[in-house]
């Protein structure tokens, strides 16, 4: 900034306060002239204005850096639901057969660029999605036959003679028959025969 002694200028200053007789003073006045001043308060000056100017900078990176942290954040999460998606998407290709038409997982697995070696090539390139989609019907319509004409056999109502009326025996029998009639009722709601045994 200055060239100003400020250490020389502090010791007069110091040796001014406690002088008696007038010497030091003296000195002190010759030392501080109005330009020296003017120095020191344009120093002043200049170093409020960077402190001024710095923590303006401190404030505006604070403020970057929390955003950068959000978006940081928000990016993450971002990644975590995308590669949740994908990692569901493979294993949606991976389950083939079943629940998917060989067509619909070659396509997923195109989507996905999954590699699947395990699929022979195709012979008709230009299959056509109504027929992959009637296969699938009637698989499921099979099976919804399949289940409608099955039957199930509950197991058959207890019998406690008339002596044990009162008994624990004769409530757990009690218990046990009102189980089996409401799982009756409830498998014939669902549309499933029940064999009287």
């Amino acid at each position: 900034m200055s060239n100003i002694d400020k250490q020389a200028l502090r010791e007069a200053a110091e040796r001014a306060m406690h002088d008696d007789w007038g010497y030091d003073t003296d000195i002190f006045h010759e030392q501080v002239t109005p330009s020296v001043v003017l120095a020191l308060l344009d120093e002043n000056l200049q170093l409020q204005r960077e402190k001024d100017a710095i923590e303006a900078v401190a404030l505006a990176m604070r403020d970057d850096m929390r955003q950068a942290r959000e978006q940081l954040e928000a990016a993450e999460r971002s990644m975590a639901e995308q590669s949740a998606i994908v990692a569901a998407a493979e294993k949606l290709v991976r389950c083939k057969g079943r629940y998917h038409s060989e067509l619909n997982y070659r396509a997923l697995a195109k989507l996905f660029g999954v590699i699947t070696p395990d699929l022979p090539p195709l012979v008709h390139e230009n299959v056509h999605y109504a027929e992959a989609v009637e296969v699938e019907i009637s698989a499921l319509r099979q099976r919804i036959a399949e289940l409608e004409a099955r039957e199930v056999t509950l197991p058959a109502e207890k019998f406690c003679p008339s002596e044990y009326a009162g008994s624990q025996y004769w409530e757990e029998t009690e218990v046990w028959n009102k189980a089996i009639s409401a799982c009756a009722v409830a498998v014939r709601a669902a549309g499933i025969k029940v064999k009287e045994s």
